[in-house]
């Protein structure tokens, strides 16, 4: 008797094996520097079963792409619990938890980015819909703050945050999480209640 479920966490499993590989491959070398061989080695499959779940590479950085975005709602979703103007400012600390982090290399989505510049790509499609994603999550928590232009300082937002990024990977300033803090209050301006 075949049993399908052992044989569903098995396959479930080697995909993951291959996500995950690719995933810390990808974030400390860049997606272009990782071959596909090498993937398939260090995530110790078949080449058929690479290919079974990945039948391009860039099909495989889609799905690191889209996991990196699963990843980060999550934990934006944790926050969520608090006022709007907190829950914003939440959001941007997150930028300096990652930072303090060993090994950090900037933001994912913005590194591969900058490796698939053509706007068409299916990858730097899934790029767009997070920060699509993050741009409304933004202007949602902005009109509730009571922002007199939630749109136009959700735009703000989002550039700053893509220089605080850049800035805490290329110049790791030993002030961050307060540049961050400084930065964004400066775009908010007083609280609707003050």
């Amino acid at each position: 008797m075949v049993n399908h479920a052992t044989d569903i966490g098995r396959e479930s499993a080697a995909r993951s094996r291959i996500l995950d590989t690719a995933t810390n491959l990808f974030y400390a070398e860049g997606v272009h520097a990782v071959g596909i061989d090498r993937i398939i080695a260090e995530a110790g499959v078949a080449k058929a079963t690479f290919y079974k779940y990945f039948p391009a590479k860039d099909e495989l950085v889609r799905a690191y792409i889209q996991n990196q975005s699963r990843q980060g709602r999550a934990m934006i979703d944790r926050i969520s619990e608090r006022s709007a103007r907190d829950s914003i400012l939440a959001i941007f600390d997150l930028v300096a938890d990652a930072a303090a982090q060993p090994g950090y290399r900037g933001c994912p989505f913005l590194n591969a980015a900058a490796e698939y510049p053509e706007p068409s790509h299916p990858v730097r499609q899934a790029i767009d819909e997070h920060r699509q994603w993050k741009r409304d999550l933004l202007r949602g928590l902005l009109g509730a703050d009571g922002s007199p232009d939630p749109e136009t300082t959700a735009d703000v937002l989002t550039v700053a945050n893509d220089g605080l990024l850049v800035a805490s990977h290329l110049d790791k300033p030993a002030n961050l999480r307060r540049l961050i803090r400084e930065t964004v209050m400066r775009i908010l301006g007083p609280s609707a209640g003050t």
